[in-house]
C-alpha cells in the first residue's frame, strides 16, 4: 500500500511544487534511506535490477530515496533535477505476468536516474514497462508482482502513470492524492497503443465512448475500505489548504489519523474505513515505514532540502537531508534483522513503544518531537545560508560540506532524541 499527494504552481504558498509520500510496507521491513552519485557506463554495460537485468544507459543521475533492505530499487525518491517519483500498488482485471519483470521501485529509481523531468521519466518508465513486465515479488516473503501507479512531479508539472501489466495510462495532475487502486477516468491524455484495443478485445469496455481507464481497468475484487477512504482525506486535506501548502502541510498530511490528528489513538478494527488512515497503523495489512516531503525548486544552485522520516511520521520526525552532500552512513544502514547502528531500527524501536500504550504514549512523544524540531530548524537554515555563501562563490565542495556536516548532526541529535523518548515512555 502506500499514498502520494502532490501540489504544483499556485497550489503552493512559494509556488514550489511539493511532493509527499507515505511508503506502506509490512510493519518490521526496514527501508533504509540510500544516495547514488551521478555516474557514466560503458557501452553493453548492464544494470542488475531486483530480478533481472537489462541495458545501462550511458549516464545515470544523482538520486536518493527509500529503499527495502531487499529490493534495488526506491519506493519513492528524488534526483539533481529536483525530479520525485513515488509508486504504489494497484490491482486489475488482469492477472499478473508469470515471468519476472521491473517491479515498481525499480522503475521509480530507473525513471529518477535517468529522467531530467517528470515527463522524461514518465515515458522512460513506461518504455520499460512496455519491453519488461511488472512480474516478480514486490515482498521480500514470496507473492507474486503488482501492477502499480506511480506519481512524478518536477518544478514545472506533475503526473499520475497508471498501468495494467504492459498496459498504461497517464495524465497531469495539480492537486492530486494517489492511493492503492486505478483512479485515472475518461481524463487521461496519452496512454500506450493497446490501452483501449485490449480493454474492448477483453470485454473490460464494450462501449463505444471513450474509455475510462479506472472503470474498465481497476479490480472489483479489493475492498474499497483499503484505499478509497484514504484517497478521499488526502484529497480533502489538500483542497483544504489551496494555494497555502508548504512543508508543514504536508508533513501534517502524511501524518493523518482523521480527527486525532498526528498522535495515533489505536482504537479501530480492520472492519472499519477508519482503520485505514494516511499514517498506517492497520495491521495486519501494512504499516508507514518510510516517509518524504519534497519541494522541487526552479533554482538548484543552491543546496535544497528534503524531509525524510523513518517508520510511522507521527511516532518520528522528518529529517532534512541534501543531496548535494553526503548523508550520514547511519541512515543508509538496515537490513532484515534489528542492528544498533541504523536509524530506521532505532525509529523502528521507539514506534513499538509508543504501539504498546498509544494514547499514552504519543502524545508524550509529539510533544518531545516538538521541542526539539525548533532547534533543528534553526540550525538547518545557519548551514543553508552558509552553503550558499559557499556556493555563490563557486566553492561547491564548501558547501557540500556545510550541508554534510549539519546532516551528521541533524541525525546524530534525533538518534539520541528517539532513544530519549523511548525510555521516557517505556
Amino acid at each position: 500500500m502506500s499514498d502520494s499527494v502532490v501540489a504544483v504552481g499556485e497550489q503552493t504558498a512559494a509556488g514550489v511544487t511539493l511532493f509527499g509520500k507515505n511508503s506502506d510496507r509490512p510493519a518490521g521491513e526496514c527501508q533504509a534511506f540510500v544516495q547514488f552519485s551521478e555516474a557514466n557506463h560503458p557501452p553493453e554495460a548492464m544494470q542488475d535490477c531486483t530480478h533481472i537485468s537489462i541495458p545501462q544507459v550511458a549516464e545515470t543521475y544523482r538520486v536518493m530515496g527509500h529503499s527495502p533492505w531487499w529490493s534495488w530499487g526506491f519506493e519513492h525518491g528524488v534526483n539533481e533535477y529536483a525530479v520525485a517519483i513515488g509508486c504504489q500498488r494497484i490491482f486489475s482485471n488482469e492477472a499478473i505476468e508469470a515471468q519476472p519483470g521491473l517491479i515498481g521501485m525499480d522503475l521509480v529509481r530507473l525513471g529518477l536516474e535517468r529522467g531530467r523531468s517528470a515527463r522524461e521519466a514518465l515515458e522512460i518508465i513506461a518504455g520499460l514497462i512496455e519491453r519488461y513486465g511488472q512480474g516478480g515479488p514486490s515482498f521480500a516473503l514470496g507473492a507474486t508482482g503488482d501492477h502499480n501507479a506511480f506519481l512524478l512531479a518536477d518544478p514545472i508539472e506533475a503526473w499520475l502513470l497508471e498501468t495494467s501489466n504492459r498496459r498504461w495510462a497517464a495524465r497531469r495532475c495539480t492537486l492530486d492524492g494517489v492511493s492503492n487502486h486505478h483512479a485515472i477516468g475518461s481524463d487521461w491524455e496519452f496512454g500506450s497503443r493497446d490501452l483501449v484495443d485490449f480493454a474492448r478485445l477483453a470485454g473490460l469496455w464494450p462501449r463505444s465512448s471513450r474509455l475510462n481507464v479506472a472503470v474498465a481497468y481497476r479490480s472489483a475484487a479489493v475492498d474499497p475500505l483499503t484505499s478509497e477512504g484514504r484517497q478521499r482525506r488526502s484529497s480533502e486535506l489538500l483542497v483544504k489548504a489551496s494555494g497555502r501548502h508548504d512543508v508543514a502541510t504536508l508533513q501534517r498530511l502524511l501524518r493523518d489519523h482523521l480527527d486525532a490528528g498526528a498522535t495515533w489513538p489505536g482504537s479501530s478494527t480492520p472492519d472499519e474505513e477508519r482503520h485505514y488512515t494516511l499514517c498506517a497503523h492497520s495491521e495486519p495489512l501494512h504499516w508507514t515505514t518510510a516517509s518524504i516531503v519534497a519541494p522541487l525548486p526552479r533554482n538548484r544552485k543552491a543546496p535544497w532540502p528534503i524531509w525524510i522520516s523513518f517508520g510511522t511520521p507521527c511516532t518520528g520526525i522528518f529529517l532534512p537531508v541534501y543531496l548535494s552532500g553526503a548523508i550520514p552512513a547511519v541512515l543508509a544502514r538496515g537490513g532484515e534483522e534489528p542492528r544498533g547502528d541504523s536509524a530506521w531500527w532505532t525509529f523502528k524501536r521507539l514506534q513499538d513503544a509508543v504501539s504498546r500504550d498509544p494514547e499514552r504514549a504519543a502524545p508524550i512523544v509529539r510533544g518531545g518531537w516538538a521541542e526539539f524540531e525548533d532547534p533543528l530548524e534553526r540550525a538547518r537554515l545557519v548551514a543553508e545560508e552558509s552553503a550558499r555563501g559557499a556556493a555563490a562563490t563557486g566553492d561547491r565542495d564548501r558547501a557540500a560540506r556545510e550541508v554534510t556536516e549539519f546532516m551528521d548532526w541533524a541525525v546524530d541529535a534525533a538518534l539520541d532524541r528517539a532513544e530519549m523518548l523511548r525510555e521516557r515512555i517505556q
